[in-house]
């Protein structure tokens, strides 16, 4: 296999691949390449500042009291302008539903542990936790069995 990667800021972006056969490696470089937007980060704003993160400084995207917020790997709080299905769609594909309203980057994620309550938490190698609900659990097995 050869792989050329031309990088050319006055070009138009074209993406073009060769392979003898489909597999789940085409599929998901289809999906990773179809689902970039051209952009690697978002705005998140605190009290004093605006910052752009990087997606892949953000372990989860959650949603508190109405507002959207990005915690990243340090345990800081952003505030997100985007509403949740909004921040959905600039997500790269690193980032998974673990609930209703929260988004994984599973770049971040240590493990999966059992809570007291019977449910499943996501624990991030910064050491915070979040909940996973069943459904979304379910799902995450079926792709982790997949890999």
């Amino acid at each position: 296999m050869k792989f050329i990667l031309n990088i050319d800021k006055n070009a138009e972006e074209i993406t073009q691949t060769t392979v003898k056969t489909k597999s789940d490696f085409t599929d998901e470089l289809e999906n990773l390449v179809m689902k970039y937007n051209g952009t690697d980060s978002i705005t998140g704003y605190t009290d004093n500042d605006v910052k752009k993160l990087r997606f892949s400084d953000i372990e989860y995207i959650t949603v508190i009291n109405s507002k959207t917020y990005a915690f990243d790997t340090k345990q800081r709080q952003y505030r997100l302008k985007q509403r949740l299905y909004e921040a959905e769609e600039l997500l790269p594909s690193s980032f998974i539903r673990i609930n209703k309203s929260s988004f994984a980057n599973t770049i971040h994620i240590e493990k999966y542990t059992a809570a007291f309550s019977g449910g499943i938490d996501v624990v991030f190698k910064s050491g915070s936790k979040e909940y996973v609900s069943r459904r979304c659990f379910s799902q995450i097995k079926k792709e982790l069995k997949s890999k």
